[in-house]
């Protein structure tokens, strides 16, 4: 909620103003490219697409919380922040590593948090703060380690319906082989991204619907598995298409609608758990205050 500023911290503000929006320029000097930088991968890399969905909503919830009236710039935090983010952002694109880059953005933003209005804010605002780390995407390396178990996984669960249909398989790392036909899991098919965004959307709805934090951490758990649970049928539901329809089916447009598809069923379940959360929260929140 906003609260009107007392007019001790409009002094505070006005004092400040002018190191202040000296400060501000310096951030945008320079993190401006890497900025640039974010946005364009956020509308190429598929992995990182939720990031373009995500960021506005981040900024639209720090804008309608607004500022605390009563809080205080925390100026040496903030400073030593935003310095120690301007230097890691200058390795990381000599380096050209531009994870961190991407990171220094975000140190860089609590940093100037804390120089104009302090602790409190920052933690007013760790949800915005929250989403817009899960919009950065992740380093190559975490990708690949984190994409081959999904893969797996993936492959397993998926042969293992097929299987349950009487379809012979055989399964041999993240290649299903079926009669006349060789399905294979690519990273593309490991729901990485599926996963992520599912867990931006889990994150988001907990904080703005439930009030309880051991609902929000089921919600957390509950879209993570959803996400892998969903993939596997991703991978079932091509398998069963290319062997008792077309194997065509199995490629190009077709399978990736069946991919946008399951997503949105994904986003109606998770949607549905709220609601369920909801529910219970009422009942047993209602005999609590009893």
């Amino acid at each position: 909620m906003t609260i009107a500023l007392t007019i001790p911290a409009i002094r505070t503000r006005i004092k400040g103003a002018p190191l202040g929006w000296v400060t501000s320029g310096l951030f945008l000097a320079c993190f401006a490219p890497v900025i640039y930088g974010l946005i364009v991968a956020w509308l190429t890399i598929p992995d990182a697409a939720h990031g373009i969905l995500i960021a506005p909503v981040a900024v639209w919830l720090a804008w309608k919380s607004g500022v605390i009236a009563d809080s205080q710039p925390a100026r040496w935090a903030g400073a030593i922040i935003i310095l120690v983010a301007v230097v890691a952002s200058l390795f990381g694109r000599v380096a050209g590593v531009e994870t961190i880059p991407r990171a220094a953005l975000f140190m860089a933003l609590v940093g100037l948090t804390l120089w104009f209005v302090g602790w409190r804010q920052v933690m007013a605002w760790w949800l915005p703060f929250l989403l817009f780390a899960l919009t950065i995407p992740l380093p190559e390396s975490i990708i690949a380690s984190m994409t081959l178990p999904l893969q797996e996984i993936a492959a397993k669960m998926g042969a293992a319906m097929l299987s349950w249909r009487h379809i012979p398989v055989l399964l041999s790392g993240n290649v299903i082989r079926l009669p006349g036909h060789t399905l294979f899991v690519s990273e593309a098919c490991s729901g990485l991204r599926s996963l992520t965004a599912l867990l931006s959307m889990a994150i988001l709805v907990g904080a703005l619907f439930l009030k309880y934090p051991l609902s929000r951490i089921l919600m957390v758990a509950l879209a993570v598995g959803l996400a892998i649970f969903v993939n596997g049928i991703r991978i079932f539901m091509t398998g069963f298409l290319v062997f008792f329809v077309d194997p065509k089916l199995g490629e190009g447009f077709m399978h990736l609608t069946e991919g946008y598809l399951l997503f949105l069923i994904s986003l109606s379940i998770l949607a549905l758990l709220t609601w369920l959360f909801l529910r219970v929260e009422g009942r047993f929140g209602g005999k609590a205050n009893a």
